[in-house]
C-alpha cells in the first residue's frame, strides 16, 4: 500500500504536482511547460508514460498554462469543472475533456481522486484528495482560509501539499500595493504561514508523515523561515519546502494499520522504465 509523490514546481510561476503508484499516476495542475514537465520528471526518474490524467484546481495561469500541449502530446484526459474550463479559456480536444463537479470521485486505475470545493478567488476552485489502497495524499493550495471540507480531508492525509504562501510581517512591509495585499490576505486569496501552521497543529492526522509546504511567495516568504517555523512543531512529521524553481525528490508514502507502523522512504533513483 503505497504512493509516490513529488512537486515538479510550486509557486506563482507555475504549479504541478505528481501522485502515482507503480502502474499509473496523475498530475494536479500543469502550470509549467510540457518540456519542463518532461525534463523534471526525467531528472527524478519518473516515467511520464504512466501519467494517465490531469486534474485542474482552478483557472489561474500558474496552474493551467502547460495543459493544452501536454494533454495533446500524451493524449491525457483533463478533469476540470465546466466554470474553470470556460473561464480559463483552455483549448482542450473534446475527446480529452472530462467535466467534474464538487465531491465527484474519479477512479484512474487503482487511484481514487476526490474533488472538493475550496475558498479562492476563482470561478470554481477545487482541491483534491488522492487515495490508493488506504494511502491518502492531499493537494491543498491557493486557499483563502481553511474551510470545513479542507479540515475534514486534511485529517485523513498520510502526506499533503499545503499552501504556506506568505509571512504576515513580510507582506505588510512589502512593496505590494494595498489592494494586492488585501487580495492575498482577504479570505479568498492565499494561506499565510501562521494559518497553515494552525491547521497543521490542530488537525493533522496521526498517520501524517510528510508535509510539503507549497506555493510560497517569492517576495513575501522565505523557505528557511517557514521550514524552521514548522519544524518546531513537526513532532515526527517530515517537512519539505516545495520549490518554485525546481522539482523535489520523489517520496514513497506507505501506510500500515497502526500509526506507529507507518513507513516512509524517499528516493531519487525510483525509475519505472525508460522515459521514451
Amino acid at each position: 500500500m503505497s504512493l509516490f509523490v513529488a512537486s515538479l514546481n510550486s509557486g506563482s510561476n507555475g504549479n504541478c504536482y505528481y501522485v502515482g503508484n507503480d502502474e499509473e499516476a496523475i498530475l494536479v495542475d500543469v502550470g509549467i511547460s510540457c518540456k519542463e514537465v518532461e525534463k523534471r520528471m526525467a531528472r527524478i526518474g519518473l516515467n511520464i508514460r504512466i501519467v494517465k490524467a490531469i486534474f485542474v484546481s482552478h483557472e489561474h495561469t500558474d496552474h493551467i498554462k502547460g495543459i493544452p500541449v501536454l494533454a495533446r502530446k500524451y493524449q491525457l484526459p483533463v478533469y476540470v469543472t465546466l466554470p474553470t474550463w470556460v473561464n480559463g479559456g483552455l483549448h482542450i480536444d473534446d475527446n480529452l475533456l472530462r467535466p467534474i463537479a464538487s465531491f465527484d470521485e474519479i477512479r484512474i486505475g487503482e487511484i481514487n481522486i476526490t474533488a472538493f470545493p475550496k475558498i479562492h478567488d476563482a470561478a470554481d476552485p477545487h482541491s483534491f484528495l488522492v487515495e490508493c489502497n488506504g494511502v491518502k495524499i492531499g493537494v491543498f493550495t491557493d486557499l483563502g482560509h481553511p474551510c470545513e471540507q479542507l479540515i475534514r480531508y486534511f485529517k485523513e492525509c498520510h502526506a499533503a501539499f499545503l499552501e504556506a504562501n506568505y509571512d504576515e510581517e513580510m507582506l505588510n512591509n512589502s512593496r505590494y500595493p494595498y489592494f494586492l495585499k488585501n487580495r492575498i490576505r482577504g479570505g479568498r486569496g492565499h494561506l499565510s504561514n501562521s494559518q497553515a501552521l494552525e491547521l497543521f497543529k490542530a488537525h493533522r492526522s496521526p498517520y501524517l508523515k510528510r508535509l510539503f509546504l507549497s506555493h510560497l511567495s517569492r517576495e513575501n516568504n522565505c523557505p528557511d523561515l517557514v521550514a524552521n517555523l514548522f519544524s518546531l512543531h513537526a513532532n515526527g512529521v517530515e517537512i519539505t519546502v516545495a520549490s518554485r524553481y525546481q522539482e523535489t525528490d520523489v517520496y514513497h508514502i506507505q501506510h500500515y494499520e497502526k500509526p506507529t507502523d507507518f513507513a516512509m522512504t524517499e528516493s531519487r533513483t525510483y525509475v519505472q522504465a525508460s522515459l521514451f
